[in-house]
């Protein structure tokens, strides 16, 4: 059942459970072998003392508080796999990693190789599957790293992502991708779509790619349960990739009328992804745009963008706060894996 949430009805404070434990990170790199190189991972984490540091601060984007050196706090935690989107890095992320661990969770993100910040391949980083991997291979490592394996609830493991990196928590979760899907969605985008001007301009067409690995099943069975913010790569599914989607599936959009992102709105008919799947929670949130969900923009964030002519990711309808419908998303991501 779909519900629209007003993000400006939404201002009073969200109870946090973990109150008084400060969110710790740890940051590392861990071979890859899918890749040949390695990865980026970083932990956040209920904590109690540690360095007190600031995460993510650049020019455009406001940092986050952490406390670095610490160890989580004593107690079987939850642990939220967490993954980026098209371009991304799991620093803009930041916000949601540190909400999560301060309702209890061990949260796991890292820098997917080919599809990062400074490290985007147009080819490559079409290859969903290997995001998919990123993050299995990342849990391996947690689970057996001496320094968490003892607080992570093992029974209570989740995947959660932001666009391509919402597919990626739905791949986890046993959704199977559809090449096909690719070039109707770039049709109904038309100009609309970079992503799809620069695929055109380069000659790539996803339906000539590996679409045998494109096709495959990627489930981890350790994922208990999945949510999506705004998920990538819904076009074209038939029942069959939807078969071995089980655990509840959260879904949010961001976004209404033209403030709605073609490409992850999973109510479209080209993706038709809600009626496949009936039984996921959908919830919507308004107002609200696709990048709403990078974190609070510095006052200067907008007009340095476009001094740059990069995307406008700062840039949001009338009457959007960001602090809202970012503790929104939180509060909703929470609530669904059953976080203290």
């Amino acid at each position: 059942m779909k519900r629209i949430f007003f993000a400006l009805a939404f201002l009073l404070p969200l109870p946090l459970a973990s109150a008084n434990a400060d969110t710790g990170l740890t940051q590392l790199s861990i071979p890859a072998p899918h890749h040949g190189r390695s990865m980026e991972v970083g932990i956040m984490f209920p904590s109690d003392g540690g360095t007190e540091a600031t995460f993510g601060e650049n020019p455009v984007f406001y940092g986050i508080p952490v406390h670095k050196n610490a160890k989580p706090v004593a107690g079987k935690h939850a642990l939220v796999l967490l993954s980026h989107g098209w371009g991304g890095n799991y620093a803009r992320l930041g916000w949601l990693g540190a909400g999560l661990a301060e309702k209890g969770a061990i949260v796991v993100a890292v820098n997917h190789p080919n599809s990062t910040t400074g490290d985007l391949n147009k080819t490559s980083g079409q290859n969903h599957w290997t995001r998919a991997q990123d993050l299995s291979l990342a849990l391996d490592h947690v689970l057996n790293d001496p320094a968490f394996a003892r607080y992570i609830d093992t029974t209570r493991i989740y995947a959660a992502g932001f666009s391509y990196g919402g597919w990626t928590a739905l791949s986890l979760a046993g959704l199977k991708g559809r090449a096909e899907g690719y070039g109707p969605y770039c049709k109904a985008a038309g100009d609309g779509s970079a992503h799809c001007r620069e695929l055109k301009n380069m000659g790539i067409k996803i339906s000539e790619t590996d679409t045998e690995k494109w096709h495959l099943s990627y489930k981890d069975s350790r994922i208990a349960a999945a949510a999506a913010i705004d998920p990538a790569l819904t076009w074209g599914l038939s029942p069959d990739d939807t078969a071995d989607l089980n655990g509840p599936v959260l879904l949010i959009g961001l976004g209404e009328g033209k403030y709605r992102l073609a490409a992850t709105d999973t109510s479209a008919t080209g993706s038709n992804f809600e009626a496949l799947f009936p039984v996921a929670k959908v919830e919507q949130i308004v107002p609200a745009t696709h990048f709403t969900a990078l974190g609070p923009c510095k006052p200067q964030g907008a007009a340095i963008l476009e001094e740059e002519k990069d995307d406008p990711v700062c840039t949001d309808p009338a009457g959007t706060d960001r602090k809202v419908v970012t503790a929104q998303i939180i509060d909703l991501i929470a609530q669904h894996f059953e976080l203290n």
